[in-house]
């Protein structure tokens, strides 16, 4: 009988430490201060040198489905070698919660240089070529599997939006 109560309290106890696990803070990605035109431009000129794209996701810290995504991206292996070899991979911060004058103003800009990526929610993945032409706006809730990223669905996006695949 005292095997069995010690068998349940480690069962449960093992239930209870996946599921604190599972609520573990995400990592926060987005710099909430950078100078966003500033962080697009040096990207641009790193793509411009190395012959990648840029992917932009704009988001926030604010948003959980951001953070899951960049560390969806960060924690597969395969996936972040394509990302790499590809683009230049920002974390463009937007907050829909400050509506501060001066803020409002900088977001529609950057938001139209983007092409209004806003219109599918966050995250949002803008790919841009070296110049920062808009090539795709990619609506991210189309790569989510449950509560988290589709694998394939990822990398077949990734995939079709590399240099070498847009400049046949």
């Amino acid at each position: 009988m005292k095997m069995k109560r010690i068998m349940t309290l480690m069962c449960v106890v093992a239930i209870a430490a996946a599921a604190l696990a599972q609520q573990a803070p995400l990592k926060r990605v987005y710099d909430e201060t950078a100078d966003r035109t500033a962080q697009i431009a040096a990207a641009q000129a790193q793509a411009a040198d190395d012959g990648r794209f840029v992917i932009c996701q704009v988001g926030g810290n604010w948003c959980k489905w951001c953070l899951r995504l960049a560390a969806f991206i960060d924690a597969d292996a395969e996936i972040r070698e394509l990302v790499d070899r590809n683009f230049i991979y920002l974390h463009v911060n937007y907050n829909p919660r400050d509506n501060s004058p001066e803020r409002k103003a900088a977001d529609e800009a950057l938001l139209g240089k983007l092409g209004h990526p806003e219109r599918f929610g966050f995250p949002v993945l803008v790919v841009l070529d070296a110049k920062g032409n808009v090539l795709h706006i990619q609506d991210s809730s189309l790569l989510e599997s449950g509560e988290g990223y589709d694998r394939d669905k990822l990398i077949r996006f990734l995939t079709n939006w590399t240099p070498a695949a847009v400049n046949r």
